[in-house]
C-alpha cells in the first residue's frame, strides 16, 4: 500500500533527480559536481495530510507573462526548470528563481507576483501542489 508519505517522498526524490541533472548539465567541464548537494531544504507544516493527493503539473511561462495574484488549496513545490520567474508569496520578498531553483508556497499564501523575467526568452516550471482531494487547485485573488 502506497501511503502519502510515500507520496510525497517519491515527489520529492523526483525533484532531486531533476535537480541532479541539472546539476550535470551545467558543470563545467573537468569538474564533478558536489555529491547529494541538496538543491532545497524546508521545515514543512504541520498539517494532517488524510485524503490529500499531490498534482504535478509544467506550468509555462511566454516571454513577457506577468501572471495575476492566487492561491492554492494546499502547498506548492515549485522547481524551475528553464529560464527565470520572478515570484512574491504573501509575507516574502519578491525574489528571482532561476533553472534548477526550488520554492515553497505554505498554506494559505497568496502568490502576489508570478512573472517570467525574460520579455524575450520562456520559462518553465514543474509546480506540485499537495490539497485535499476534489478541491480547486489554483483560485484566483488573495487568500
Amino acid at each position: 500500500m502506497i501511503t502519502r508519505r510515500d507520496t510525497f517522498l517519491g515527489a520529492v526524490a523526483l525533484l532531486y533527480e531533476l535537480a541532479a541533472a541539472n546539476a550535470q548539465t551545467r558543470t563545467p567541464a573537468g569538474q564533478s559536481p558536489a555529491p547529494n548537494a541538496p538543491v532545497f531544504k524546508l521545515d514543512l507544516p504541520n498539517i494532517t495530510m488524510d485524503d490529500w493527493e499531490v498534482t504535478v503539473s509544467y506550468v509555462n511561462y511566454a516571454p513577457g507573462r506577468v501572471g495575476q495574484p492566487h492561491h492554492h488549496a494546499g502547498f506548492v513545490l515549485a522547481y524551475v526548470l528553464e529560464g527565470a520567474i520572478v515570484t512574491k508569496i504573501s509575507g516574502q520578498e519578491e525574489r528571482t528563481y532561476r533553472t534548477g531553483e526550488m520554492f515553497f508556497e505554505p498554506p494559505g499564501s497568496t502568490h502576489e507576483v508570478s512573472n517570467n523575467a525574460s520579455a524575450t526568452e520562456p520559462a518553465r516550471l514543474l509546480a506540485m501542489i499537495f490539497a485535499k482531494k476534489g478541491v480547486a487547485l489554483t483560485t484566483p485573488g488573495p487568500a
